[in-house]
């Protein structure tokens, strides 16, 4: 059975700090364990869209981040045998980054939520003014 789980959400004043975590484990339909799928870590406001913040490869050594985070947040990846943790690492937050943070999975570089099918259950993060 797959499974996503995120943690390290919280309530962190503008300009502070973060560090998200996402642990992946199981075999998925395609019998590929979850440390071979691209990883990515989207947020949601209340009231939004769904939206893309940052993405790795399988192996960690490419990343693609939205915009908005470049330069502030941090993807990174630890595979292990049939596992994989993925670490956002967000500095220097604004209020507009108050969502659900939820990290996902697919086989693809693709960073539209479509292309996502493995989703973790999100965890919140609230940034105060």
């Amino acid at each position: 059975q797959v499974q996503l789980v995120e943690s390290g959400g919280g309530l962190v004043q503008a300009g502070g700090s973060l560090n998200l975590s996402c642990a992946g484990s199981g075999r998925t339909f395609n019998r590929y364990y979850m440390n071979s799928y691209v990883m990515g870590w989207f947020r949601q406001a209340s009231g939004k869209e769904r939206e893309f913040v940052a993405r790795i490869d399988s192996g960690g050594r490419m990343t693609s981040y939205a915009d908005s985070v470049e330069g502030r947040f941090t993807i990174s990846r630890d595979n292990a045998e049939n596992t994989v943790t993925v670490h956002l690492q967000m500095t220097r937050l604004t209020p507009d980054a108050t969502a659900i943070s939820s990290c996902a999975a697919t086989p693809l570089w693709r960073l539209r939520p479509a292309a996502f099918a493995l989703w973790g259950p999100g965890t919140p993060v609230t940034v105060s003014p």
